[in-house]
């Protein structure tokens, strides 16, 4: 005869399980974090919900939060600046990168078909009518969008068609995240709609998670028009023929399945807002301190413990300025109080919440307060490890915004015939081999210049980079437009007889070699 063994849900074993192990004083697992004896936990409370579950609830106020800082914290202003300043700047430019092989051409026409595509873009890209409202050109509208982003989380972007053609239709309409929501005002965790998909926070999404539509109110919920009504359009993902993206959603992706973004200063946001109470209220009391004030004391006090007052009612209290000097009735006394102002453990204190907020936001503390008080190794370090930031930053707006928008217009360009690319929209291969490009931004700077010239000449002469690589470095600018430039200037000095600058020593790849100077040597040097 055999045993029947009894059978449980899963669920229901486990919490048997559990039960049972914790009467056994063990834990079910190996992290002690777990363990029922851990009680400085105990009160750590947790959920297991999903990425949206986790962060649609608190998005709103994320907002709102995150925007009051911006406008009265001088903190998160300057964080917020430095991060668009260093990674949008003055915008990411466009350079075509055609992929030649593959399109089967030279590399002179390669070249020569890029060029031509650049002096397009930029009649569109630097004129204001790419914006829907007329008012920035695609540069503006990169660090406006970026910024956005930032702030509340994420940004979209409608591409429409204007009326007016300068050649180019093609505009971007940019939309602040307020006003993509749920139809009807509906709850944020995926509703369902009548065609079967599910809408989180306005995102529409099908079975696989991927968003087929947004939902997108008419007016800003907060709009100063006092416009209530809660209207909503639906705008689809894609064109159902052409696939043409319709809407630019951009936020940074941090779990799977998330559909909206969190604000940039969501994990630090206690933590500035507290800091900036504590920096008003050392401020106002080395105000006070700074200031001739005190109090006046009675020999006795009268019958209601108040000071006497006047024939009008009020009591008789001194007020004071700065630089007051007051006669004092027979009897009275003043007492200042010791404050103790400046407080010498503010600014280490200060600090030290810095340096923790700079981790959290991904900003070295130097570059968090722009104060470069260490070594040049030291502050280089701390450069080079924000530029590691800003650069993924970079990859991600170029990539999120940038991109779709040059592969919408480069449809358009190409449907009217201003760019000639044969079989562009017939075969997906060449359409992207078509669309290879590079988007390059403001150089990061230097804090030594003698020293990084030295080093890239160094790289040139061992055949690891490229002159058009180091002018991009040094200031953002395309070799290819400055060695004509420079081919002029050194004819023209010659057909002057004045002096050429210094030829290049052999083997540096045609850089001139700077006169080698001993100045800032020591690595250590404070700056």
């Amino acid at each position: 005869m055999s045993a029947k063994m009894l059978q449980f849900p899963p669920a229901q074993a486990m919490e048997i399980i559990r039960a049972a192990k914790a009467r056994a004083g063990a834990s079910i697992g190996g992290y002690s974090a777990t363990g029922p004896d851990n009680f400085g936990l105990a009160r750590w409370t947790t959920t297991g919900s999903d990425a949206d579950g986790a962060s649609l609830p608190d998005i709103p106020k994320l907002r709102e939060q995150s925007r009051d800082l911006l406008r009265n914290s001088p903190l998160s202003t300057g964080a917020i600046g430095t991060v668009v300043l260093s990674v949008a700047g003055t915008g990411l430019s466009l350079f075509p990168r055609p992929d030649i092989k593959t399109l089967g051409w030279t590399r002179e026409y390669g070249s020569d078909w890029a060029s031509k595509s650049r002096r397009e873009w930029r009649l569109w890209a630097e004129n204001a009518d790419c914006d829907a409202t007329r008012s920035q050109n695609f540069y503006g509208l990169q660090a406006l969008a970026f910024r956005s982003a930032l702030e509340s989380g994420d940004v979209f972007a409608l591409l429409p068609f204007g009326d007016k053609a300068s050649p180019y239709r093609l505009q971007i309409q940019l939309v602040e995240a307020d006003r993509v929501a749920n139809p009807t005002r509906m709850t944020l965790d995926g509703a369902r709609l009548e065609n079967g998909n599910r809408v989180f926070a306005g995102v529409e999404k099908n079975n696989y998670g991927a968003p087929v539509a947004y939902h997108i109110l008419k007016n800003h919920p907060g709009s100063v028009d006092g416009a209530r009504d809660y209207e909503v359009r639906r705008y689809a993902a894609f064109g159902k023929k052409t696939g043409r993206r319709n809407v630019i959603h951009l936020f940074d992706r941090l779990r799977p399945d998330q559909s909206r973004g969190v604000p940039y200063l969501a994990p630090v946001i206690s933590a500035l807002h507290q800091l900036g109470r504590y920096t008003e209220a050392e401020l106002s009391a080395a105000v006070i301190t700074g200031s001739l004030t005190g109090f006046i004391k009675t020999p006795a006090p009268n019958e209601y413990g108040a000071l006497p007052a006047d024939e009008g009612g009020q009591t008789n209290v001194m007020d004071l300025g700065i630089g007051t000097l007051a006669r004092l009735d027979p009897g009275l006394d003043v007492v200042f109080p010791d404050a103790k102002r400046p407080n010498n453990a503010f600014d280490p204190f200060v600090q030290a919440v810095l340096g923790q907020i700079g981790v959290a936001l991904g900003l070295p503390h130097e570059v968090l307060i722009k104060h470069f008080r260490a070594s040049y190794s030291a502050s280089r370090a701390a450069l080079l490890e924000a530029w590691k930031f800003f650069s993924v930053r970079r990859e991600w707006l170029a990539a999120g915004f940038c991109q779709p928008v040059y592969e919408a217009w480069m449809d358009e360009a190409v449907s009217l015939g201003r760019i000639s690319a044969p079989g562009y929209f017939d075969d997906p291969l060449l359409r992207t081999a078509y669309l290879g490009c590079e988007w390059r931004g403001d150089a990061p700077g230097s804090i030594d210049p003698v020293k990084d010239a030295k080093a890239a000449r160094e790289r040139l002469s061992m055949h690891l980079t490229t002159l058009e690589e180091e002018a991009m470095a040094y200031n953002g600018s395309d070799w290819e437009e400055i060695y004509p430039q420079i081919v002029r200037e050194r004819e023209m000095l010659s057909a002057a007889g004045l002096a050429l600058p210094p030829q290049s020593a052999k083997g540096t790849g045609g850089v001139p070699a700077p006169p080698d100077s001993d100045d800032n040597d020591d690595e250590d040097e404070d700056v």
